[in-house]
This record gives structure tokens, sequence and C-alpha cells, in this order.
């Protein structure tokens, strides 16, 4: 039992730097457009979006691609994961917008 607990401590304690490094990007959605449009992630590592609507209507962040759809209050924010992604283009919209649309681009 307690090598279970000593065990589960130097996990906990080990896992803290591996959460840190995970890569982290933001995404602000302003006059129903994103910004930036495309972003740039490291394919093969899971990665933290960070979407702010700077608008005051709402708006929702969807991809087919990504499997990921997700409303975005007005002047709210909201956090998704991606990936890990292979290399590659992956397209996302507003889908109360569709017209508004962004890449996320897997290198």
């Amino acid at each position: 039992m307690r090598f279970a607990v000593a065990w589960a401590l130097v996990l906990f304690f080990l896992a803290g730097p591996v959460l840190a490094d995970q890569p982290s990007v933001a995404i602000a959605i302003k006059g129903r457009a994103f910004v930036p449009s495309e972003l740039e992630i490291p394919a093969g590592t899971k990665v933290k979006l960070v979407i702010r609507n700077q608008d005051e209507m709402p708006a929702e962040f969807e991809s087919s691609q990504l499997h990921r759809e997700k409303v975005v209050p007005g002047g709210g924010v909201i956090v998704l994961f991606v990936g890990p992604l292979a290399a590659g283009k992956y397209e996302f919209f507003n889908d109360f917008h569709p017209a508004s649309r962004g890449h996320l681009i897997a290198k």
C-alpha cells in the first residue's frame, strides 16, 4: 500500500512539467472573423486552443476535420484540446457566420 501511494506521488510530481510543456495557442473572434485566421501548431502534439470571443454576439467554433463544435458566448472564452494531429491543414469556421474561416496548420 505504501509503495502504491509513493508511486502515485512520484507520478503526480513528474506530470507537472509534462503538462506545462503542452503548447497553447490563442484565437480571437473579432468582427465575426478569426484572428489570426491561420495558426501553425506542432504535428504529433496535443495542443490547447484558447478561443476568446471579443464580439457581443455568440459564435460557434466548428471543425469537421477536428471533430470539434462549441459555442463561444459573446465576450466569453472557451478552451478546446486538439491532436495529436498528423501534418496537414485543418479548417475551422464559425457555424453562425460560415464565411468566417480559419486553419490550423500542423507541421
